[in-house]
């Protein structure tokens, strides 16, 4: 009774641990954006003016749904949507993963929250308590692989610290990986659990069924979910391949994948996309290896040569699949993707602007030094190291065992020392493994690998079965090895957590108190004006991240959108920032009436863009592109017999003036009217 009673405080505390962190994330992020943005305290205008880019244009489909008379109304509008880019008709829904805006109105309007809250805030709350579900789910996860929940406290601790490089909530709320990666997070702390080997029939069960739901929901709000699960279907495979668990359970995860994905097929407007993704052809593959397989003896010489055909026909199947399958499956290949990682790799040189520009971003490219830096200044990048080699090669010791036919026992106790024997364990390292791998490539991909950084080092601080392996190595004698584990298993994190308090906290509560300012008279002056003198049935042509904000702000229609899965959409991006370029005042009138523009706004922080990388700025690239600046002959700038247009237009002579009429102006923006009746009269 009494051990029954602690278990059950231990689970009460834990539980309660994990959603009080939750919360406390959820305010934090609350509090922190109120700080930023002095958000209560502005206009709507003002409010909408913080959603910049690609975010401006989700929430910009959540007003819309809003005002639609019904749900059904206004879902029609948005899959038939002509209001938004000018000559195009797009379903918004299936193309822009809409689905959580969907949900949020529909929340909103059945909740009865618009007598209570303004849209805005329920919609940022919504984001900020799955990005508490997150940090919850972290938690848990933790808490299964060590056993304690003190290792979900440091996870919470280490991801909260180094959240610049764990999540971009802070810099863009409504981007989809905020809203998918939190279901993820619940996906793998119930995978997490069902490969445990200990697990009762009714958590298998219910690990199985919230790992159904939140693989399912993972794939519908997010586009890239697929390549994410591709990757933990690999893990799973090598895993199956060790012979680290039974096969069953994984193939019950395949199931779960199969199902989500022709499921997410007919409610994506037939999506196509996942028909052809790796994913499928990887699991079909490994469904089909499972029916070809031989009964084979265990431990024989032959099951070990049939464990490397199998490996050898998964392989093989998964590429003769996927080739197969886009033969007979009509799809959209995405081209500027594999451009793009061919240039990445150096397989490939190009002058596309599309393709620099890609590359010139951030986001995709290598890790800075300072990444690196920070993951160590808060301690957590060498812990996780020592964590991983530890637990890698006691998974290759395992594998060796396994390959000498070496019986391994079938409950490893802690004084065994085995880490690398626990399937749930294999399976993270060969996942954070695979994700590492990609995001020192590509520095954006961070944001997937890091959270599980996290994870990974907070278990294995707190795992007394950790330490044990380290000792049964070192063949330490002087100390009993269990008890000393169990010490370091408690004294480790708890001077690591606080030394974190001492040096991190403070930090925290500062940017809490600390007031910053976000202030952009020029953008709300321009929004007012468009509101205010354009023609409702105008069409605005600039850069595609101010022509989402204009969407938001104003409704009205743009030549372009800041989105980048689509190949139309990144010719009309290209096209349109010709505006920069050193081309004539003719060539830019054609492009803007053939996408029926009839106002051009020009923005000086691109026309006299400085300080970004060399070669980079958006005019650089353009130049390059058409042929004005030859790099492998020392950067020398040929002839063009035409200015720079976002210059010489300002300038207001003739032919400019001839083609277009400057109707606004601040210190950021000018605003051209497109002539439709040109003269030439001087």
């Amino acid at each position: 009774m009494n051990i029954l009673f602690q278990r059950f405080a231990k689970i009460f505390i834990g539980c309660l641990a994990a959603v009080t962190s939750g919360m406390i994330y959820a305010l934090y992020l609350s509090a922190y954006h109120e700080r930023k943005f002095w958000f209560s305290n502005r206009q709507e205008l003002e409010r909408e003016i913080t959603f910049q880019g690609d975010s401006a244009i989700y929430y910009s489909y959540y007003k819309d749904m809003l005002k639609a008379p019904s749900f059904e109304r206004g879902v029609y509008e948005l899959t038939h949507n002509n209001k938004t880019v000018s000559l195009k008709t797009i379903n918004a829904v299936q193309q822009m993963s809409l689905y959580p805006e969907l949900m949020a109105s529909v929340l909103y309007q059945a909740t009865g929250s618009s007598e209570i809250i303004e849209p805005v805030y329920f919609y940022i709350g919504i984001v900020f308590g799955l990005q508490g579900i997150y940090v919850t789910a972290l938690f848990v996860t933790s808490w299964l692989m060590s056993g304690t929940w003190l290792a979900g406290m440091l996870t919470v601790a280490w991801f909260i610290i180094n959240r610049v490089d764990t999540t971009r909530i802070e810099h863009s709320i409504p981007l989809r990986e905020n809203w998918a990666l939190p279901y993820f997070a619940c996906q793998v702390a119930a995978l997490t659990g069902y490969l445990k080997s200990n697990l009762n029939s009714y958590g298998e069960r219910f690990c199985y069924l919230l790992m159904s739901a939140s693989t399912y929901t993972f794939m519908m709000v997010w586009e890239y979910s697929h390549y994410l699960l591709f990757l933990q279907a690999i893990s799973l495979f090598l895993l199956d391949s060790f012979s680290l668990e039974q096969s069953d359970k994984i193939h019950e995860v395949y199931k779960i994948y199969i199902f989500s994905l022709f499921l997410g097929y007919l409610l994506q407007f037939e999506n196509s996309a996942l028909l052809v993704s790796p994913l499928l052809s990887l699991v079909v593959a490994l469904m089909l290896a499972k029916c070809l397989q031989l009964n084979v003896k265990k431990g024989t010489f032959v099951a070990k040569i049939m464990k490397v055909i199998n490996f050898y026909l998964v392989c093989t199947l998964t590429v003769t699949l996927n080739i197969i399958i886009k033969m007979f499956v009509p799809h959209k290949e995405n081209g500027h993707m594999l451009k793009f990682l061919e240039v990445k790799f150096g397989l490939n040189m190009t002058k596309n602007f599309t393709m620099n520009w890609l590359l010139c971003q951030e986001s995709l490219q290598a890790p800075s030094q300072d990444f690196f830096l920070r993951l160590t200044q808060s301690s957590l990048l060498p812990f996780y190291i020592l964590v991983l080699i530890i637990c890698f090669l006691s998974m290759i010791q395992v594998i060796f065992r396994r390959i000498n036919d070496k019986s391994l026992k079938e409950t490893v106790t802690l004084e065994d020392g085995r880490i690398g024997e626990r399937p749930e364990i294999i399976y993270h390292v060969i996942h954070t493994i695979l994700l590492g791998s990609l995001a020192m490539v590509i520095e954006g991909l961070k944001y997937l690998w890091t959270p599980y950084v996290c994870i990974l080092a907070a278990f294995g601080v707190c795992s007394p079965e950790l330490w044990m392996t380290l000792f049964k190595w070192l063949r330490l004698r002087t100390v009993h090895p269990v008890l000393l584990a169990l010490i370091l298993s408690m004294a480790v994190p708890t001077i690591i957590g606080l030394s974190l308090w001492k040096e991190f906290f403070p930090r925290l509560m500062t940017e809490l108190m600390e007031l910053q300012e976000f202030y952009d008279p020029d953008t709300v002056e321009l929004m007012t004006w468009i509101k205010r003198q354009a023609p409702v049935a105008a069409v605005f042509a600039g850069s595609p991240q101010l022509m989402g904000v204009i969407k938001l702000c104003t409704g009205w229609m743009v030549t372009s959108l800041p989105l980048y899965s689509d190949d139309d959409l990144l010719k009309r991006n290209e096209n349109i920032y010709q505006i920069y370029s050193k081309r004539s005042a003719e060539d830019i009138y054609k492009i803007l009436t053939s996408y029926k523009a009839s106002y051009l706004i020009v923005e000086d922080a691109i026309c006299n863009e400085v300080g970004t990388m060399r070669g980079c700025r958006v005019k650089d690239l353009l130049d390059i592109a058409n042929g004005h600046v030859v790099c492998e002959e020392g950067d020398k700038l040929t002839y063009s017999k035409h200015g720079r247009f976002c210059h010489e237009v300002k300038i207001n002579y003739s032919p400019y003036m001839n083609y277009f009429t400057r109707v606004y102006w601040n210190r950021s923006y000018f605003v051209y009217k497109i002539n439709t009746v040109i003269s030439f009269q001087s």
